[in-house]
């Protein structure tokens, strides 16, 4: 007899499969990592520096699961290259990458300087577009079909201010991902976007000011901001062939309504 756990089990394990997760270190992606560990699949965290990884290497093998960690640069092509060697190296393939490394700065727009905004497209947009293209390319030549989830922003979907280029970069790489989502449907390489709403991490508690709070939970119907677990069931769902398998080049918003609030 199926049980219901066999059932919800057929539907999202990810035993046998490994997933690279670019900005793993991260606490939005590393609470992703330690879901897909948890439905099986060998996770590999991938950040600039192995002391951020190790607590989140810990839980994980903790409760059961299989990781590693791998410096490498997300905006540098030969450095995403030879991440890509090591864990062909080491787990024999790669079915799932998740491109989230990403960086915010609050500047008000007539003082943004170019450094300011090359630096912050070099890696929330030139980091997405090189992880697409060159895991995207052995997804291709592999020819067994796969799954690339990029981190996107409500920025987005919806003006926020005080975050220009932040907002500028997650478009294009909303954009970007829609477009290779088209590109590699004949290949079964579904392209998606995950939206995180408001969720307190590294790279935004410095603009969250008292009054920028109050505003953001005013404008979100939840009242609260998000927890990064509760990413994991949109992560596992668009990382599994057989729960998403029809699902490529969506936008999938977790962000307790915000996105629906007008008035």
């Amino acid at each position: 007899m199926t049980t219901s756990a066999d059932y919800l089990a057929s539907l999202y394990a990810l035993t046998g499969k490994v997933a690279v997760v670019i900005g793993g270190t991260g606490e939005l992606c590393g609470a992703m990592a330690e879901g897909l560990a948890g439905a099986g699949a060998e996770v590999v965290l991938v950040g600039r520096q192995a002391e951020k990884a190790a607590p989140r290497l810990e839980r994980i093998q903790a409760a059961g699961g299989r990781g590693y960690f791998v410096a490498a640069e997300a905006s540098e092509k030969a450095s995403l290259e030879s991440l890509l060697a090591t864990v062909r190296e080491r787990s024999g393939g790669i079915d799932i990458v998740v491109n989230g490394a990403g960086v915010n700065s609050a500047t008000p727009f007539l003082d943004i300087s170019e450094d300011e905004f090359d630096r912050i497209m070099r890696v929330n947009l030139k980091g997405v577009f090189l992880g697409c293209q060159v895991f995207g390319r052995y997804l291709v030549e592999r020819a067994q079909g796969g799954s690339i989830i990029n981190l996107g922003s409500m920025s987005a979907v919806v003006p926020l201010s005080r975050v220009f280029t932040y907002s500028a970069s997650k478009a294009a790489v909303h954009n970007l991902s829609k477009n290779l989502a088209r590109e590699w449907a004949p290949q079964r390489i579904r392209v998606n976007t995950l939206v995180p709403g408001f969720f307190p991490a590294e790279q935004n508690r410095k603009i969250l000011s008292p009054d920028r709070v109050a505003s953001i939970l005013g404008h979100t119907p939840m009242k609260r901001f998000g927890e990064a677990r509760e990413l994991i069931g949109a992560t596992l769902l668009l990382a599994s062939e057989r729960a998403g398998g029809f699902i490529t080049g969506s936008e999938l918003i977790v962000d307790g309504g915000y996105h629906a609030m007008t008035i």
